[in-house]
């Protein structure tokens, strides 16, 4: 699966908007008494450290393999997703914690500068997602990028609807109401990324049939068992699988190579495997289970 790389510029710009976002919601959020505003400025500030930490890290994902890295950098990925998903875990529980307090202690609040802020708030997330739409399909980092803003995108609106709640109505629960739902809703987004790439760097196995597996590998002339499967992922595109063969004769290296070629066309085209490694035997294992 061809993966999409975003621009260094891109990552500029989308920083460059939340350190605005963020300075504009800060001061908004103080003067019109607005918890929604103060906890999306908190949320932008982490965003701007989100973006800066995915950039790098989607720089070092990049790098070639070398002696020390015989794998690459794929996981830096990984693991900047896996650490910016939990911030935003972090986050959403803070945000309901203020929340809760606020139903308690209800705060006068300014609508409509409350509305003014969210809805400039909101131009630049929308801005902000945009850019990043294209590479979140298929890489978990700025994936993980991506939630922020669109958390980000949906707090504004938020804020925007419970704006005018606040000033037809004077209705001041409606702010922390809209932030507990946003914070609930995001910390489901964020807990997925999270589990997926705990999958990962646990070198969990990848949503493959291994029986299926084993159905097309032996359709492959002359092989007659395979076992010892081992599958796993360096991240969520690149798939490693090493497993035994039995065969039927003893082949030269030349009939060998040809059963391996084989063997792992069938496991690129129909599993999408990224690197295979066989060890062909001649009756060893035959009768063992696929995984041991």
């Amino acid at each position: 699966m061809k993966e999409k790389n975003i621009s260094g510029k891109r990552f500029f710009a989308v920083t460059t908007l939340n350190i605005i976002i963020t300075i504009a919601e800060f001061i908004g959020g103080i003067v019109s008494g607005s918890l929604g505003l103060l906890s999306d400025a908190v949320h932008n500030l982490e965003d701007s450290l989100s973006i800066f930490i995915s950039y790098i890290c989607n720089v070092i994902g990049r790098r070639r393999n070398d002696v020390s890295k015989t794998f690459g950098y794929k996981r830096a990925e990984i693991l900047a997703a896996f650490v910016n998903s939990s911030i935003l875990i972090v986050i959403t529980i803070f945000m309901v914690i203020e929340s809760l307090r606020r139903f308690h202690t209800p705060q006068h609040i300014n609508g409509s500068l409350m509305m003014i802020v969210s809805l400039i708030g909101l131009a630049a997330n929308l801005i902000s997602m945009i850019a990043l739409w294209s590479g979140s399909k298929n890489n978990l980092n700025i994936k993980a990028t991506f939630l922020h803003m669109m958390s980000d995108t949906l707090s504004s609106v938020g804020v925007f609807v419970a704006s005018i709640f606040v000033t037809l109505f004077q209705w001041y629960w409606v702010d922390p109401l809209i932030t507990i739902i946003i914070a609930v809703w995001l910390s489901k987004e964020a807990y997925n990324v999270v589990k997926e790439t705990v999958n990962i760097l646990m070198e969990a196995s990848p949503d493959i049939d291994l029986n299926e597996v084993k159905k097309a590998v032996l359709t492959v002339p002359d092989v007659v068992g395979i076992h010892h499967i081992h599958d796993w992922m360096i991240d969520e595109n690149y798939i490693i699988f090493d497993a035994h063969i039995n065969v039927t004769k003893n082949c030269t290296m030349a009939e060998l190579e040809t059963i391996y070629r084989q063997v792992e066309k069938i496991l690129k085209e129909q599993f999408h495997v990224s690197h295979v490694t066989l060890q062909a035997e001649c009756t060893r294992g035959l009768k063992e289970p696929l995984i041991y």
